[in-house]
This record gives structure tokens, C-alpha cells and sequence, in this order.
């Protein structure tokens, strides 16, 4: 029997641990909720943008590999020049030469005849290995302007993500507290199936004795097939939720810990919660990134800088005669627009008009956030005296069911009138399911506009 006691407990205590706990469930939902992996990637892109963007400081290296062959005139001379083997050859020079007498002059053809190895040279190989390193030294601040833009939208990015967090710990802890006040609810409701089982066998007896009418049965067991009907809608509506939290946590969820079925009301304040929402955050992130593309329009206003330098070899094979071929290159070029007929101070223009469109669009929402939360306390106030209400109605239509219970026991009612009593006493259950359920929606809302802090 002691070992049977302890297999018990510990049977028990593994059943207790398998139950998921709420704080639990927030923590899967944060590592495996497939909404918010996507959000995650999201920001890495973005990150990774941002770096693209920052790199442009630091230029560009490219190495240059070219293969040609050619017979046209201009590409063989400029592949000998470039791998430094021009020779005065590749001018006609033998031909000149050759049409020259000993110490006299020229005839005219000698410079008017089309020279044959400078026209029509034989075609030839080139190969260029090349270095080249360019490198940004003054943009105008578009650069650093761009940075700071996608830097801003980086921060947007995990914000975006912070809300998808925010949003599906808001469904989770709903879908945990609906579960404890259907859970509630069920066990109400099953206390009255065993309160309609007494007076159904009562009805029975008395039927039995002649002091019921059959109708009486029947309007009983009416009452009884309609409180299990509600039982069973509240039976399918848990197994709907364990279905939506195994959604929500990416894996089978099969038990759950119940927490208690009134929620505190959350203690910030208004201003907390204005400075904490996330529609704010991001709608501020989003003035940050209009004020920086005004500094983008303003730059083409100034001119731009660059330096370059380049190093490369070239010959008829490759890397032939690499070091006697060497050759490199540098140099700077500055570009400035002079004149564009107004474009740039339109887009200036119409940068800065963002930026005060957007200016007013975060104002708004910060009025509307207020108004948000001063419509949700006023709905849970109202809600709280509701519920205390529905309380002290319940409790009441309790004992008028008792009551007419033990009347019609000593035929002082009828059974239409019992039945009506305990409807509603099962119409006070429902309603006060409904305001909980209302109560706690409320407060999650509150919640979720605070940037889902607890407190």
C-alpha cells in the first residue's frame, strides 16, 4: 500500500508538470510562434540593408580580369601601348623607311601612303589583370543622410516585430483566461445537471405517489437535455482554444494551468502608456525617417568628391612579363550640378512637406492612443460594477431556485414554475461569463496599448 501511495504521487506530480503554465506558454511563444520568426528575418534584413548602405563609406575594390583578341587597327595599337611593346614599327616606320633614297628627301607618297603594318596588323591576344579602388570622399551627406534612414527603418523593423510579440501574448493569455472562465462556467453548469438529476428522481417519486404530473417529467428532462447542450458547446469551445494555443505555440498542446479568472486591473498610468505604445514609437521612428531624407534632397546641393587609384598589368598571355608591364593610375573628380531648372529645391519641397505630414500623423496618434485608453478604463469600470452585479443576481437566483424547489416539493408551485427559476439562474451564469470574458478582453487591450508591460 505505501508503494502504491508513492506511485500515486508521483503519477500525480508528473501529470501537475505536464500542465502548462502561462508564463511557459509566453516563453515557447516567443521562440517558436511562426509569425514572429518571420518578424525576426524581417529585422535581420534590414540590418543587413543598413550595413549595405554604411559600406559606401569605405568605397569599392574590384579586381579586372579582360581577354581580348582583335584585328582592328585602334584595338592592336592600344593593346601594345597599354603592355608597353608599341614600337615605332606599329607607326609604318619600315615602310617609310623603305620608300626613303639615301640622303634625299621623302617623295609625298612616303607620308600619304596608308601605312600596312599600322592599318592592317596582324590580330593579337590581350590580357589586363586589374586593381581598381574607388572610393567616396564628400557626397554631400547623402551617404550618412541614407545611413541614418535605414537605421530608422531597422528600428522600425523591431518594432514591427515588438508588436507581433505584443499581439500574440495578448492571444495567448486571452485564450488561457477564456479557457479557466469556460471552465468556470462548465462547472456551474454541471452543478445544476446535478441539481436537475435531484429533482428529476424527485419528480419521479412523486409521480410514483401521485403528487406530480408526468408533464412534470418531461418539462424536467427538457431543462436537462438544454443544460448539457450548453455543457457540450462549452466542451467544444476548450477543445477549440486548444487547438488556437497549439497554433499560436507551433506545437501540440494538450493541458494547461488555469489562472484565476479575474484579472487584475493593470496600475500605469496614462502617460506610461503613452510613452511606451508601439504605434507611437513607430510613428516617432517614421518622423526620424522623413527629417533624414530632407537631409538627402538638401544634398544635391553640394557637390561630390571621389578618389580612385587602379594598378594592372597587360600582356599577350596572361600575367606575361607582369613587373616590366605594370602600370597604375589615380586620381580625384568633383561633380557639381550647377543648374537643374528648381528640381532640387521641389524635392527639397516635397521632403519637407513629408516631414510635417508625418509630423501630424504622429500627433494624431497620440490623441487617438489617449482616447483609446481613456474608452477602454471607462468600459472596464462599467464592466466591474456589471460584473459585481451580476454577482449578487446570481446568488439570488440561486436561492429563488432553491426556494421554488422545495415549494413544488409540498405543491405549492408548478414545475413551469421551477424550470423558469433555475433559466434564470443559468441566464445569471452565462451573463456573468460573458461580462468576465468582456472584463478581461478589456484589459488586455489596455495591456497590449502599454507595450504588453505587466504591472
Amino acid at each position: 500500500m505505501k508503494y502504491l501511495l508513492i506511485a500515486l504521487l508521483l503519477l500525480t506530480t508528473i501529470h501537475a508538470s505536464s500542465s502548462l503554465r502561462l508564463e511557459e506558454a509566453i516563453d515557447i511563444l516567443k521562440s517558436d510562434n511562426l509569425e514572429i520568426k518571420s518578424a525576426t528575418y524581417d529585422i535581420e534584413a534590414a540590418q543587413q540593408s543598413a550595413n549595405a548602405v554604411s559600406g559606401n563609406h569605405w568605397g569599392k575594390l574590384d579586381f579586372i580580369q579582360d581577354f581580348s583578341n582583335s584585328n582592328d587597327a585602334g584595338n592592336v595599337f592600344g593593346f601594345k601601348l597599354a603592355s608597353r611593346e608599341a614600337t615605332f614599327g606599329d607607326f609604318g616606320a619600315r615602310e617609310f623607311i623603305a620608300a626613303t633614297t639615301n640622303g634625299e628627301t621623302p617623295p609625298e607618297s612616303a607620308y600619304t601612303t596608308p601605312a600596312q603594318d599600322l592599318n592592317y596588323p596582324d590580330s593579337r591576344n590581350f590580357f589586363q589583370s586589374k586593381l581598381k579602388y574607388e572610393v567616396p570622399i564628400f557626397t554631400g551627406f547623402r551617404i550618412s543622410s541614407y545611413s541614418d534612414v535605414m537605421k530608422s527603418m531597422t528600428k522600425i523593423k523591431r518594432l514591427n516585430k515588438a508588436q507581433v510579440v505584443n499581439e500574440k501574448i495578448y492571444q495567448i493569455r486571452k485564450s488561457f483566461y477564456d479557457m479557466s472562465l469556460l471552465r468556470t462556467s462548465e462547472d456551474n453548469l454541471k452543478t445544476i445537471l446535478q441539481n436537475i438529476n435531484t429533482l428529476e428522481t424527485m419528480t419521479k417519486n412523486m409521480i410514483d405517489v401521485g403528487y406530480a404530473k408526468s408533464v412534470d417529467l418531461l418539462e424536467v428532462k427538457s431543462k436537462k437535455a438544454n443544460v448539457q447542450r450548453l455543457i457540450s458547446q462549452m466542451q467544444s469551445n476548450q477543445k477549440l482554444l486548444y487547438h488556437y494555443i497549439s497554433f499560436l505555440l507551433n506545437q501540440k498542446i494538450t493541458d494547461i494551468q488555469l489562472p484565476l479568472v479575474d484579472i487584475e486591473m493593470p496600475k500605469y498610468t496614462n502617460d506610461e502608456i503613452i510613452s511606451s505604445n508601439l504605434d507611437i514609437q513607430k510613428a516617432s521612428s517614421g518622423l526620424e525617417v522623413t527629417k533624414s531624407m530632407i537631409d538627402v534632397s538638401q544634398s544635391a546641393y553640394y557637390p561630390t568628391i571621389g578618389a580612385f587609384g587602379e594598378v594592372g598589368t597587360a600582356d599577350d598571355t596572361f600575367l606575361g612579363d607582369a613587373s616590366n608591364h605594370a602600370s597604375y593610375t589615380v586620381g580625384a573628380r568633383l561633380t557639381w550640378n550647377i543648374f537643374n531648372a528648381g528640381i532640387d529645391k521641389s524635392n527639397i519641397e516635397k521632403s519637407r512637406l513629408n516631414f510635417l505630414k508625418t509630423q501630424t500623423k504622429v500627433q494624431l496618434a497620440t490623441r487617438g492612443i489617449e482616447l483609446q485608453v481613456e474608452k477602454i478604463r471607462t468600459e472596464i469600470e462599467t464592466l466591474n460594477n456589471d460584473i459585481n452585479s451580476l454577482k449578487q443576481e446570481l446568488k439570488l437566483a440561486e436561492k429563488i431556485y432553491k426556494n421554488y424547489e422545495g415549494r413544488y416539493r409540498e405543491k405549492l408551485t408548478s414545475m413551469s414554475d421551477v424550470i423558469i427559476k433555475q433559466s434564470e439562474q443559468i441566464q445569471k451564469i452565462l451573463q456573468l461569463q460573458q461580462a468576465r470574458n468582456k472584463r478581461n478582453e478589456r484589459i488586455f487591450a489596455l495591456e497590449k496599448l502599454a507595450n504588453g508591460d505587466i504591472q
